[in-house]
Protein backbone atom coordinates (compact mmCIF):
# COMPACT_ATOMS: atom_id res chain seq x y z
CA UNK A 1 0.00 0.00 0.00
CA UNK A 2 1.60 3.77 -1.04
CA UNK A 3 0.47 5.80 1.89
CA UNK A 4 0.11 9.58 0.45
CA UNK A 5 -0.39 13.00 2.31
CA UNK A 6 -2.11 15.89 0.87
CA UNK A 7 -1.18 19.15 1.32
CA UNK A 8 -4.10 21.90 -0.29
CA UNK A 9 -5.98 24.80 0.85
CA UNK A 10 -9.23 24.67 -0.54
CA UNK A 11 -11.13 21.96 1.32
CA UNK A 12 -13.18 21.11 -1.48
CA UNK A 13 -10.21 20.21 -3.83
CA UNK A 14 -8.32 18.41 -1.31
CA UNK A 15 -11.32 16.36 -0.38
CA UNK A 16 -12.30 15.62 -3.85
CA UNK A 17 -8.13 13.94 -4.53
CA UNK A 18 -8.75 12.27 -1.30
CA UNK A 19 -11.68 10.56 -2.89
CA UNK A 20 -9.85 9.97 -6.20
CA UNK A 21 -6.96 8.42 -4.86
CA UNK A 22 -9.14 6.23 -2.19
CA UNK A 23 -10.30 4.54 -4.93
CA UNK A 24 -7.46 3.21 -6.20
CA UNK A 25 -6.35 -0.19 -4.26
CA UNK A 26 -3.16 0.26 -3.86
CA UNK A 27 -2.74 3.93 -2.30
CA UNK A 28 -4.36 5.33 0.94
CA UNK A 29 -4.14 8.94 2.10
CA UNK A 30 -3.00 8.78 5.48
CA UNK A 31 -2.91 12.76 6.06
CA UNK A 32 -4.41 15.92 4.87
CA UNK A 33 -3.00 19.37 5.28
CA UNK A 34 -3.91 22.63 4.16
CA UNK A 35 -0.81 24.91 4.58
CA UNK A 36 3.00 24.01 4.11
CA UNK A 37 3.60 24.45 7.88
CA UNK A 38 1.03 22.28 8.62
CA UNK A 39 2.23 19.74 5.75
CA UNK A 40 5.77 19.49 7.49
CA UNK A 41 4.00 18.65 10.29
CA UNK A 42 1.98 16.03 8.77
CA UNK A 43 4.48 14.08 7.23
CA UNK A 44 6.88 13.99 10.26
CA UNK A 45 3.86 12.31 11.94
CA UNK A 46 2.47 10.04 9.42
CA UNK A 47 5.83 9.50 7.35
CA UNK A 48 4.09 8.98 3.85
CA UNK A 49 5.54 7.41 0.67
CA UNK A 50 4.30 10.30 -0.99
CA UNK A 51 3.67 14.24 -0.49
CA UNK A 52 1.26 15.59 -3.02
CA UNK A 53 1.53 19.21 -2.21
CA UNK A 54 -0.07 22.76 -3.79
CA UNK A 55 2.27 25.55 -4.42
CA UNK A 56 0.02 28.52 -3.24
CA UNK A 57 -1.24 27.54 0.16
CA UNK A 58 -1.47 29.72 3.55
CA UNK A 59 1.75 28.78 6.30
CA UNK A 60 4.28 28.50 3.57
CA UNK A 61 4.23 27.66 0.35
CA UNK A 62 4.52 24.30 -1.66
CA UNK A 63 7.86 24.44 -2.35
CA UNK A 64 9.09 25.81 0.66
CA UNK A 65 6.82 22.48 2.23
CA UNK A 66 8.90 20.30 -0.08
CA UNK A 67 12.26 21.24 1.28
CA UNK A 68 11.01 20.86 4.94
CA UNK A 69 9.90 17.48 4.22
CA UNK A 70 12.73 16.28 2.62
CA UNK A 71 14.68 17.00 5.18
CA UNK A 72 12.69 15.64 7.65
CA UNK A 73 11.22 12.73 6.04
CA UNK A 74 14.19 12.00 3.49
CA UNK A 75 11.95 8.87 2.31
CA UNK A 76 9.19 10.70 1.11
CA UNK A 77 8.78 11.66 -2.70
CA UNK A 78 7.76 14.76 -2.96
CA UNK A 79 4.89 15.13 -6.02
CA UNK A 80 3.73 18.88 -6.65
CA UNK A 81 0.18 19.39 -8.52
CA UNK A 82 -0.82 23.03 -9.00
CA UNK A 83 -2.76 25.32 -11.05
CA UNK A 84 0.23 27.57 -12.10
CA UNK A 85 1.94 25.86 -14.47
CA UNK A 86 4.93 28.08 -13.98
CA UNK A 87 8.16 27.75 -15.83
CA UNK A 88 10.25 29.10 -12.39
CA UNK A 89 8.61 27.06 -10.14
CA UNK A 90 9.23 23.76 -11.95
CA UNK A 91 13.01 25.16 -11.47
CA UNK A 92 12.68 25.63 -7.83
CA UNK A 93 10.29 22.34 -7.28
CA UNK A 94 13.44 20.58 -8.80
CA UNK A 95 16.20 22.25 -6.55
CA UNK A 96 13.58 21.44 -3.34
CA UNK A 97 14.00 17.50 -4.67
CA UNK A 98 9.92 16.98 -6.44
CA UNK A 99 10.06 14.11 -8.45
CA UNK A 100 7.39 15.25 -9.95
CA UNK A 101 5.10 18.61 -10.48
CA UNK A 102 1.57 17.99 -12.66
CA UNK A 103 -0.87 20.96 -13.46
CA UNK A 104 -4.14 20.35 -12.35
CA UNK A 105 -6.05 20.80 -15.12
CA UNK A 106 -4.72 17.07 -16.40
CA UNK A 107 -6.47 13.86 -16.66
CA UNK A 108 -7.30 13.07 -13.46
CA UNK A 109 -6.46 8.75 -14.09
CA UNK A 110 -3.15 10.09 -14.47
CA UNK A 111 -2.59 11.37 -10.91
CA UNK A 112 -2.64 8.00 -9.58
CA UNK A 113 -0.39 6.48 -12.52
CA UNK A 114 2.42 9.01 -11.47
CA UNK A 115 2.29 8.77 -8.39
CA UNK A 116 3.26 4.80 -8.92
CA UNK A 117 5.99 5.84 -11.09
CA UNK A 118 7.06 8.43 -8.52
CA UNK A 119 7.32 5.52 -5.60
CA UNK A 120 8.88 3.33 -8.61
CA UNK A 121 12.35 6.03 -8.83
CA UNK A 122 10.84 7.93 -12.08
CA UNK A 123 10.75 11.37 -12.48
CA UNK A 124 7.49 12.97 -13.87
CA UNK A 125 6.60 16.33 -15.71
CA UNK A 126 4.43 17.82 -17.76
CA UNK A 127 5.60 17.61 -21.01
CA UNK A 128 4.35 21.16 -22.01
CA UNK A 129 5.50 22.68 -18.97
CA UNK A 130 8.96 20.84 -19.01
CA UNK A 131 8.99 22.17 -22.82
CA UNK A 132 8.08 26.02 -21.36
CA UNK A 133 10.70 26.04 -18.60
CA UNK A 134 13.83 24.43 -20.96
CA UNK A 135 12.84 27.73 -23.06
CA UNK A 136 12.37 30.54 -20.52
CA UNK A 137 15.95 29.76 -19.42
CA UNK A 138 17.39 30.15 -15.47
CA UNK A 139 16.25 32.35 -12.63
CA UNK A 140 17.97 35.42 -12.72
CA UNK A 141 17.72 36.01 -9.40
CA UNK A 142 19.43 35.38 -6.52
CA UNK A 143 18.02 33.72 -3.77
CA UNK A 144 18.87 36.58 -1.57
CA UNK A 145 17.27 39.24 -4.32
CA UNK A 146 14.25 36.61 -4.01
CA UNK A 147 13.98 37.14 -0.42
CA UNK A 148 14.57 40.99 -0.67
CA UNK A 149 12.14 41.44 -3.56
CA UNK A 150 9.54 39.13 -1.85
CA UNK A 151 9.75 40.46 1.42
CA UNK A 152 9.56 44.03 -0.71
CA UNK A 153 6.26 43.55 -2.14
CA UNK A 154 3.73 44.57 -0.12
CA UNK A 155 5.31 48.39 -0.76
CA UNK A 156 7.89 48.27 2.32
CA UNK A 157 10.23 50.92 2.99
CA UNK A 158 14.18 49.52 1.98
CA UNK A 159 14.98 50.38 6.04
CA UNK A 160 11.50 47.74 6.64
CA UNK A 161 12.72 45.10 4.79
CA UNK A 162 16.26 45.39 6.07
CA UNK A 163 15.07 45.34 9.66
CA UNK A 164 12.99 42.33 8.78
CA UNK A 165 15.87 40.46 7.08
CA UNK A 166 18.61 41.37 9.49
CA UNK A 167 20.39 43.19 6.53
CA UNK A 168 22.15 46.77 6.18
CA UNK A 169 19.67 48.88 4.22
CA UNK A 170 22.10 49.33 1.63
CA UNK A 171 22.40 45.60 0.75
CA UNK A 172 19.00 45.42 0.25
CA UNK A 173 19.16 49.09 -1.72
CA UNK A 174 21.13 47.07 -3.75
CA UNK A 175 19.78 43.67 -4.17
CA UNK A 176 16.44 45.67 -4.87
CA UNK A 177 17.71 47.57 -7.64
CA UNK A 178 19.65 44.25 -9.50
CA UNK A 179 16.48 42.42 -9.31
CA UNK A 180 14.56 45.03 -11.25
CA UNK A 181 17.24 44.99 -13.69
CA UNK A 182 17.85 41.62 -13.83
CA UNK A 183 13.76 41.22 -14.30
CA UNK A 184 13.96 43.93 -16.87
CA UNK A 185 11.41 45.85 -14.99
CA UNK A 186 10.65 49.57 -14.17
CA UNK A 187 10.53 49.32 -11.14
CA UNK A 188 9.80 47.13 -7.67
CA UNK A 189 6.18 46.51 -8.60
CA UNK A 190 6.64 45.84 -11.86
CA UNK A 191 9.24 43.53 -10.59
CA UNK A 192 7.41 41.81 -8.75
CA UNK A 193 4.86 41.13 -11.04
CA UNK A 194 6.90 39.82 -13.57
CA UNK A 195 8.72 37.36 -11.27
CA UNK A 196 5.50 36.36 -9.82
CA UNK A 197 4.20 35.90 -12.96
CA UNK A 198 7.56 33.71 -14.38
CA UNK A 199 7.29 31.84 -11.48
CA UNK A 200 10.49 33.25 -9.86
CA UNK A 201 9.33 34.35 -6.64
Amino acid sequence: MIRVMLAEDQGMVRGALATLLGLEDDLEVVAEAAGGAEAVLAAQRERPDVALLDIEMPGGDGLSAAAGIRAAVPSCRIMILTTFGRPGHLRRAMEAGASAFLVKDGPAGELAAAIRRVVAGERVIDPNLAATALSAGPNPLSPRERDVLTAGADGSTASDVAGRLHLPEGTVRDDLSAAITKVGARDRVEAVQTARARGWL
